[in-house]
């Protein structure tokens, strides 16, 4: 939890090592910035998306911090700041024909989610 100068409380969460790519989690967190906490579940509900899903339940718990820790009221959050930074890569490899081996590199990232009373 974060206090400003204002009696605005920013509550933040964070989901760290989502194996997924930075980039593709991106293109998620930029539509719901800046939005009302009902309105970007409504995105995130109707987005073709996989990212979709761990942002949405990282919304729910971040608004549940607010909520349980704060007091405040969940209809009138609005997500602050909306976050997606590259993790460390897991690095495999794939056997391939005549002994070769290929490299296979599996993303991931970590996700930071900050609501303010609105």
């Amino acid at each position: 939890m974060r206090t400003n100068g204002s009696n605005s409380e920013e509550i933040r969460a964070s989901a760290k090592y989502i194996r997924m790519s930075a980039h593709k989690a991106r293109r998620v967190i930029n539509q719901i910035r800046g939005r009302s906490y009902e309105q970007a579940l409504m995105l995130l509900e109707f987005m073709p998306y996989r990212a979709c899903h761990p942002i949405l339940r990282l919304l729910s718990s971040a608004a549940a911090n607010a909520s349980r820790n704060s007091n405040l009221n969940k209809t009138n959050l609005i997500v602050s700041e909306a976050r997606v930074d590259g993790g460390t890569t897991l690095k495999r490899f794939q056997p391939r024909a005549q002994g070769r081996a290929y490299p296979i590199h599996k993303p991931t990232c970590h996700i930071t989610i900050t609501v303010k009373n609105g």
